[in-house]
C-alpha cells in the first residue's frame, strides 16, 4: 500500500466549511493529514469533521473568525494542543463583499472585505509560523483577481492583489527555515461564494470566460493546494499558482 502524502502531519484549514475549504479538509484527512476544521459557520464545520470521521480521517472543528487576531491565535494554540505540532496551513476564508464603482463602494463593505481577505491572512501567518519551528507549508488561497482586475470589486481585487504580494514577502523571510509559502489563484468555482449570489444566466456567462468553457470545481483546486502543501512540492516557494481554465492565459 502506498504512503499518504500527508501521513502524521497537521494542517489547519480556514474556510474549510464548504467550498475550495472543505474539499481540501476532506482531500488532506484522505491522505492522512489531521486537519483541524476551522470556520466562522459551526453547523457547517461540524458537518465536514463528521464527514472526514466517517471516511475514516481525523479532525476537529475550530470556531474562527479570521478578521480576529485572537481568533488565529486561539486556533494555533488548539492545533498544536489537540495534535502536538503543525506542519501545513490553508489560508482560505474570504469573502466576496458587496459590488460597487470605486467612487460610490460603501465604506464599510471595504473595511470587512479587507479585515476577512486581507489582513485575516497577514494575522494568519503571524501565528503559524511560530509554530512551524521543525519546517512545513503554507498556502494562502488568492484568486485570479490577484492578478487580473475586475469591474465593481475593488475590495475583493486589493485584498487578493495584497495575499500574492504578502505570500511572496513572506516566502523570502522564511525560505532558509524550512517553511514554503505560495499562493493560489481560483478561476470561478462552484462553491456558495457564487452559487448563493449568482442567478443561472450570470453563472452561464462567467462561465464562458474560461476558455475550457465552464466553471471549475472545489476539489480541482485542492488538488493543487494537496500538492503545495505536501513533500511533493519541495523546491516550490513564493510562488503564485492559477487554477482558473486558462482565464489568465486571455
Amino acid at each position: 500500500m502506498s504512503m499518504k502524502v500527508l501521513e502524521g502531519k497537521v494542517a489547519i484549514i480556514s474556510g474549510a466549511g464548504s467550498g475550495i475549504g472543505e474539499a481540501s479538509a476532506l482531500l488532506f484527512a484522505k491522505e492522512g493529514a489531521s486537519v483541524v476544521v476551522a470556520d466562522i459557520n459551526e453547523k457547517h464545520g461540524h458537518d465536514v469533521v463528521n464527514k472526514i470521521k466517517l471516511a475514516g480521517g481525523e479532525a476537529s472543528f475550530v470556531k474562527t473568525d479570521t478578521a480576529l487576531p485572537k481568533d488565529h491565535e486561539h486556533l494555533v494554540k488548539e492545533a498544536v494542543r489537540l495534535y502536538g505540532h503543525l506542519d501545513i496551513a490553508v489560508n482560505n476564508a474570504g469573502i466576496g463583499g458587496p459590488l460597487g464603482i470605486t467612487g460610490e463602494y460603501p465604506l464599510d463593505g471595504w473595511q470587512k472585505v479587507i479585515d476577512i481577505n486581507l489582513s485575516g491572512v497577514f494575522y494568519a501567518m503571524r501565528y503559524q509560523l511560530p509554530a512551524l519551528r521543525k519546517g512545513g507549508s503554507i498556502v494562502n488561497i488568492a484568486s485570479i483577481l490577484g492578478m487580473a482586475g475586475a469591474r465593481q470589486s475593488p475590495a475583493y481585487v486589493a485584498a487578493k492583489h495584497g495575499v500574492v504580494g504578502l505570500t511572496k514577502a513572506t516566502a523570502l523571510e522564511y525560505a532558509d527555515k524550512n517553511i514554503r509559502i505560495n499562493s493560489v489563484g481560483p478561476g470561478y468555482i462552484k462553491t456558495p461564494l457564487l452559487t448563493n449570489t449568482l442567478d443561472e444566466a450570470t453563472m452561464e456567462a462567467i462561465a464562458k470566460l474560461h476558455p475550457i468553457g465552464r466553471l471549475g470545481e472545489s476539489k480541482e483546486v485542492a488538488e493543487l493546494i494537496l500538492w503545495l502543501a505536501s513533500d511533493k512540492s519541495s523546491f516550490v516557494t513564493g510562488s503564485y499558482y492559477p487554477v482558473d481554465g486558462g482565464y489568465l492565459a486571455q
